[in-house]
């Protein structure tokens, strides 16, 4: 087994869960401001609030296994995305605390200020994981030392951005199809029409973001060029994108959510596809890029961190999956809920 192909694909499956399954989470807390009620925010956040920090597990096991097998990756990346991480931390601390503190006390002002906390700390989180992606895609100047040369303001182009955009778009279109599974009455029916104007802007996004990246960004196509059955894989993703309306105009919310999941780890896999064998590409000089190989751990390391993930995957999918059947069904709210 090539260990450090197994590293960067198991890579690429954590951060497809992690995207698919605190995605719908972020996509809750960016539609939060537009329910009317205190009662219907409420249901917002009890439809999340069994999950999201289960669902972040997914990230933290992403940035555990990224220090193991590539540590000269992580430490790069994180001294590149020194204040953006700091941020993306705050934005999740808020997050998290926002949804423990609004219902502690009656005061509006109060519940006013953590709802437009967690609706910021969802939103900036989400913007900032698409421009992480972004620049990734772009390159970053990485120099023979294999250090990042530039500073914070080198990573605020406008592709980044856009693609930070679109981020923001996709998982408030996930968000608004988990909702409408988990609530119903009036509430459903104004969230059914939530749908059709995020799937309008993500389509919108989706097509320029598309174009702009086959036109400006060389990196993206050279692997479809190699392996033609990526192509397969574009095909799918056009069919989940297009199944999306489809489902929501049959009145079939469950496909289309499952629609979306495959979009999402279908991006996920284009990304993927995109960068290898590169993880983080110089955009100073290609030879001084990191990848799988130049910049992993030892095979004796890839191959006692393979194991251990062996045993700790099946818990995590079983985890994820006893908690999702456990809260299945409409969002009620009690006396314990948020």
């Amino acid at each position: 087994m090539d260990l450090n192909l197994f590293w960067f694909v198991l890579l690429g499956v954590l951060l497809a869960g992690y995207a698919i399954l605190d995605g719908f989470d972020l996509g809750v807390g960016i539609l939060h401001p537009f329910v009317r009620t205190d009662a219907e925010r409420r249901i917002l956040m009890n439809s999340i609030g069994p999950l999201w920090d289960g669902n972040e597990v997914w990230l933290v096991t992403f940035g555990g296994a990224l220090f193991a097998a590539f540590p000269e990756v992580y430490a790069t990346v994180f001294s590149g995305f020194y204040t953006p991480f700091m941020a993306l931390l705050f934005a999740l601390i808020f997050r998290a605390v926002s949804m423990e503190f609004r219902s502690k006390r009656e005061s509006p002002a109060w519940r006013r200020f953590w709802d437009w906390s967690f609706f910021g700390g969802s939103a900036l989180a989400t913007f900032l994981f698409g421009v992480a992606v972004g620049n990734a895609m772009q390159g970053m100047p990485i120099g023979p030392d294999r250090e990042f040369q530039g500073g914070t303001l080198d990573l605020v182009r406008p592709y980044p951005l856009l693609i930070g955009a679109l981020a923001v778009a996709t998982f408030a279109l996930h968000g608004s199809l988990y909702l409408h599974l988990k609530t119903e009455g009036e509430l459903q029916q104004r969230v059914h029409r939530w749908n059709w104007r995020a799937f309008g802007i993500f389509l919108v996004l989706y097509l320029f973001v598309t174009i702009y990246t086959l036109v400006q960004i060389p990196l993206a196509t050279r692997n479809f060029e190699r392996q033609p059955w990526v192509w397969i894989v574009v095909a799918l993703n056009i069919l989940a994108v297009g199944n999306i309306p489809r489902a929501i105009y049959r009145g079939r919310p469950l496909a289309a959510f499952f629609s979306s999941c495959a979009t999402i780890a279908a991006l996920t896999f284009f990304f993927g596809v995109a960068l290898f064998p590169e993880l983080v590409h110089s955009s100073l000089n290609p030879a001084w890029s990191l990848d799988v190989y130049n910049a992993a751990s030892s095979q004796k390391t890839l191959a006692i961190m393979r194991n251990i993930a062996f045993l700790g995957m099946p818990f995590v999918l079983a985890y994820t999956a006893v908690i999702f059947w456990v809260f299945r069904g409409k969002v009620k709210i009690g006396h314990f809920s948020y």
